[in-house]
């Protein structure tokens, strides 16, 4: 019979704002749902609440705290959201967080001024959708005649922009913008939003027919990409169109979508960025498109970053969990031996499947990415 343990949270206010508000814990314990298990209201600065949660099982206790909603999260003194807080189940008897700021007490858009809304409806005229489409366009692109790399990215709301963020856990973003604005090197990011809705997104971005998704629609978005999006992104912006210089960049879904869009497309996308990719709900058919291109120049003449967290071992729907580590090896280790890119892995030990995690991966792919390129430096 497995163990249930408890765990005494105490909760100390450092934050002289929103005293006597409800205060609410959001966890894996309870679905991460904001506002389901009030703890209480938020303290004096310098008290403390504490709550007490029993009958924990799971490996590992992640939580947050809201005043409600996920506009409400508490965050850090400088007003940005972190990871959950954790801690493994059965090594602490108790564990201690501190309130230092609101989220709702600073700006909404943490988007760098670099970002822009290029089409609130772009159409795309072989999914027959308009989206909302992002650019960013690097600080000095206003002041010279330069030309630039493009990266093509997925999951636009969730790149540059709390406001426009979503997530399980809160509206974590990417911080895209944010990076390239921090580094010595530069290049155009185009975002491309995904479906409102879970089932739409996972049709857009699957593109394998299977039993359980008979009618995907990714072939067409990545054609809608290629014939609509990318001309005009290179007839309206000073880019570097070759395949070079155009990169795609995508997480789990998206990840996916990304090989795929590689394995297809050898000669229009020169680099992938493959983040925690869906392999396993794709039944690896996407080891079966490997297997039945043929290794040729296009493909040996490309580069693919694939990124995966030790700890994204999520449950499948038909019983088990994803080793997300062993999924990207064995996409590694098949590419190897069928099309013959080149490849770079990264593994994170401890990383979640997560935008707070993506960060990270996408930093240390743009400077891969840039070195490969050897483009010059910001003046």
């Amino acid at each position: 019979m497995d163990r249930s343990f408890s765990v005494s949270i105490r909760v100390e206010n450092r934050v002289d704002k929103h005293v006597g508000e409800p205060l609410f814990v959001a966890g894996n314990f309870n679905d991460w749902q904001p506002a389901a298990w009030q703890i209480g209201a938020v303290p004096a600065v310098g008290d403390i609440v504490t709550v007490q949660l029993n009958g924990l099982k799971a490996e590992f206790c992640e939580f947050k705290l809201t005043r409600g909603t996920w506009d409400t999260l508490a965050c850090s003194k400088m007003g940005c959201l972190g990871e959950s807080h954790e801690f493994r189940i059965g090594e602490e008897s108790e564990f201690g967080v501190a309130i230092e700021g609101w989220r709702d007490d600073f700006p909404l858009s943490t988007a760098s001024p670099q970002v822009r809304l290029l089409d609130e409806a772009f159409f795309l005229p072989t999914l027959n959708v308009h989206k909302r489409i992002w650019i960013y366009l690097p600080e000095g692109y206003s002041f010279s005649n330069d030309r630039y790399p493009v990266i093509y990215m997925h999951d636009g709301q969730h790149l540059f922009d709390e406001a426009t963020a979503l997530g399980r856990k809160g509206p974590v973003e990417w911080r895209v913008d944010k990076t390239i604005d921090h580094s010595v090197h530069d290049a155009i990011v185009v975002a491309i939003e995904h479906a409102h809705s879970r089932e739409e997104r996972i049709k857009e971005y699957f593109f394998s027919p299977s039993e359980r998704f008979p009618q995907p629609r990714g072939r067409a978005y990545l054609e809608d990409i290629l014939t609509t999006l990318k001309p005009y992104i290179d007839s309206h912006f000073r880019t570097l169109p070759d395949r070079r210089h155009t990169a795609m960049v995508g997480s789990s879904m998206g990840g996916l979508l990304t090989l795929y869009a590689g394995i297809y497309y050898p000669d229009v996308f020169g680099t992938l960025g493959v983040f925690s990719p869906s392999i396993w709900l794709d039944e690896r058919r996407i080891f079966d498109a490997m297997v039945n291109r043929s290794p040729h120049a296009s493909f040996q003449e490309q580069y693919y970053y694939l990124y995966g967290g030790g700890r994204e071992n999520r449950a499948k729907p038909g019983g088990g969990k994803v080793d997300m580590a062993k999924d990207v090896m064995d996409a590694i280790q098949v590419m190897e031996n069928t099309i013959r890119p080149r490849t770079h892995m990264k593994l994170n030990p401890t990383g979640k499947h997560g935008a707070l995690y993506w960060q990270g991966a996408f930093a240390d792919f743009f400077e891969w990415w840039m070195g490969k390129l050897k483009v010059k430096s910001k003046k």
